[in-house]
């Protein structure tokens, strides 16, 4: 019984730091559910004859140029990253597609779906897959760098080529199943996401431009894309693709946005030969997101002496942009060892461990200066805004930055 209790705990307790850290993510999600819905249902009242003739040709008209533009700009400034390449392939593809469906249609009046009652066509389906697992590539190399190669990429449509066969020797209509094969990708690819997010803390003092979250939200928006494919393959709303085009749009112009904004996280990190993640000084980084260190034994009490009067004296804490390799200044040592170190010695990630020196200055603020406004504190131990300060103060204090100046 004890066991039991023990295991319902540690489940509630997963569960609430789940709820906790993607609240915002869980909600997004929704809320994209309930609009991609709604519009599906309004779009039903939309004249068949107004959407094959204006609204389709000028939705995919539009896709094409957004993702053509998009690739454009991403292979202009994939500044070396993987990651910005996956994004530029992926627009590159379906800009390229969306160009053949539109010349098709203007010129020969070839429409590869209509968005008439009768259900789509094998290829409309198989075509639709193969562009959602382009989707997936990108969250791939973000959340896995150098892992999907050509041989696992054969490996990941091999399932669906199977399928395929399977439906075309077999009379049962097995497209609805094959249309979600895209969303049983992304779904594994959840998984990963806690060490991309590890594996951030432990190099980076801010989470601004490369946190987690927004891959959730990429995931999500993914899988409402695959929801409503999934819809469009299993109904005779006319109106059908118009809310899938809608969502499309807004995917393509959001990441993109995103994407070419966002740091790399994983800057200065190698695949060698065997597919193993090392850094530019060979320390090995497992698929755990740790880092085992691969140097011989080190005297971590006198580094530690070394990193804490550093700290305290020159406080580059005060930096947003302060990073793990930073410590270099201080502790001429690989990213491998430097990130070994905090963990050995602290038990937490870099990230965690420059926090703790914000907010013990942060709080120093506050006492010696009840009347300084939150941005000024904020800005003052660190912190790359007032948003980002009150919801790491309030983790770790339980108060408010301004809750705890009073009880103060």
């Amino acid at each position: 019984m004890k066991r039991k209790e023990g295991q319902k705990q540690r489940f509630a307790a997963l569960v609430k730091e789940l709820w906790g850290e993607y609240k915002s993510e869980f909600v997004f999600f929704v809320v994209l559910v309930l609009v991609m819905s709604l519009g599906h249902w309004l779009s039903r009242f939309l004249p068949a004859d107004l959407l094959d003739s204006v609204i389709i040709p000028f939705q995919a008209t539009t896709i094409m140029t957004i993702c053509l533009t998009g690739a454009w700009l991403m292979f202009r400034h994939t500044d070396g990253s993987s990651v910005r390449k996956a994004w530029a392939w992926t627009l590159l593809m379906w800009g390229l597609l969306e160009t053949v469906l539109v010349t098709l249609e203007a010129l020969w009046h070839i429409p590869v779906f209509s968005v008439g009652t009768e259900p789509p066509s094998s290829l409309y389906i198989v075509m639709g897959n193969i562009l959602g697992w382009c989707l997936i590539l990108y969250p791939t190399e973000a959340l896995r760098p150098g892992w999907l190669n050509l041989r696992r990429a054969m490996y990941q449509v091999l399932p669906l080529v199977l399928l395929l066969v399977v439906d075309y020797l077999v009379p049962l209509n097995l497209s609805p199943l094959f249309t979600l094969y895209p969303l049983v990708l992304a779904a594994y690819l959840v998984s990963h996401v806690r060490a991309y997010r590890l594996w951030c803390e432990e190099n980076y003092s801010s989470m601004d431009d490369i946190d987690s979250q927004w891959i959730v939200r990429y995931l999500a928006m993914l899988t409402v894309v695959g929801l409503s494919f999934f819809y469009i393959c299993v109904t005779d709303n006319p109106a059908r693709l118009f809310m899938q085009d809608i969502l499309l749009f807004v995917l393509f112009l959001y990441s993109t946005e995103k994407i070419l904004l966002r740091r790399d996280p994983w800057e200065g990190v190698q695949v060698n030969e065997e597919g193993v993640l090392t850094d530019t000084e060979g320390g090995i980084v497992n698929a755990e997101g740790r880092v085992d260190s691969t140097g011989g034994q080190m005297e971590n009490a006198a580094n530690r002496a070394k990193l804490e009067q550093w700290m305290k004296e020159e406080k580059p804490y005060l930096n947003p942009d302060f990073r793990l390799i930073d410590l270099r200044t201080v502790l001429p040592l690989n990213r491998t060892y430097l990130s070994q170190l905090i963990h050995t010695e602290y038990d937490c990630t870099f990230y965690q461990y420059v926090n703790t020196y914000r907010i013990e200055e942060a709080k120093r603020l506050l006492r010696e200066n009840p009347g300084m406004r939150i941005e000024d504190v904020a800005s003052g131990s660190g912190f790359s805004s007032r948003e980002v300060f009150t919801r790491v103060f309030s983790k770790e204090t339980g108060l408010t930055p301004r809750e705890w100046s009073k009880n103060v």
